[in-house]
């Protein structure tokens, strides 16, 4: 799910649109191939579930709408951010504390 790259920390990400209200939704699989479940509640259209997560992700680390980016999966419900201005560790910390 969180792996260090080059620029930052990427997180692989599960998107559930079209939810009451965006928020973390536990975990999608298992192990390495595990996915934060995120649901959105943007609609699939035009890029504004992808938006809304973005916006999400940047407010649920505190960090700038700039250091978050879509790298993969534009088109698809799994998708992986780059989450530049935050460590393994603390993304992980904070992750854990969403699920509880």
């Amino acid at each position: 799910m969180l792996r260090t790259g080059t620029e930052g920390v990427t997180l692989a990400v599960r998107a559930q649109p079209g939810a009451r209200k965006t928020a973390v939704a536990g975990l999608f699989g298992e192990g390495d191939a595990a996915q934060l479940k995120i649901a959105v509640q943007a609609p699939p259209v035009e890029g504004k579930a992808n938006a809304a997560i973005l916006a999400f992700l940047a407010k649920f680390f505190s960090l700038s709408r700039a250091k978050v980016e879509l790298v993969q999966g534009e088109l698809n419900r799994n998708k992986v951010f780059l989450l530049r201005g935050v460590t393994l560790d603390e993304a992980r910390k904070k992750i854990d504390e969403a699920l509880g």
